[in-house]
């Protein structure tokens, strides 16, 4: 079954006048810097918005991460492995987000060598702004229909097969 795709475009930047180059090897090969590109479009603006808001995309998937767990605590290693950008460095992210007070670090109750993270006030209300901002900039941005969507989500996870 094929599905036809209805997009509607800002501005059409094709990946050729983007990087400036029409040769590639293949298209898998297209495909792949395609991704890549459009992965850093995404975070640069998503960056941008967040900015305002003294937070880098890193520290907000930490607070999306906490907040899916909220009000219960999660542990450096947990917060760790759900991370988009697996080289993150975590316990550095937390150091920021609890100086600005968005989080609180306390021992486990179950076993004393582990630290968790728990969501402060502040920092459930800087993410309710902040989600909302960016959820308004991928509607902005990211404009598909959702059976696209759905077929471009397919795509994704085979090229991540092999993840």
């Amino acid at each position: 079954m094929e599905i036809t795709c209805t997009y509607m475009y800002i501005c059409i930047v094709k990946l050729e006048e983007a990087i400036k180059s029409n040769k590639f090897k293949t298209e898998v090969h297209k495909a792949g810097l395609n991704i890549l590109y459009t992965a850093w479009w995404l975070k640069t603006i998503m960056s941008r918005e967040l900015k305002e808001y003294g937070l880098t995309h890193e520290q907000y998937n930490v607070l999306r991460i906490l907040k899916g767990r909220y009000p219960d605590q999660m542990c450096v290693r947990d917060v760790a492995c759900r991370m988009i950008e697996k080289s993150s460095n975590v316990p550095r992210i937390i150091d920021r987000l609890e100086v600005k007070k968005l989080v609180k670090r306390n021992t486990s109750a179950e076993d004393k060598r582990e630290t968790v993270i728990t969501l402060t006030p502040a920092g459930l209300n800087i993410l309710e702004i902040t989600t909302a901002k960016i959820n308004n900039l991928f509607d902005e941005n990211v404009v598909m229909d959702d059976a696209c969507a759905a077929q471009l989500n397919a795509l994704l996870e085979k090229v991540r097969t092999k993840e």
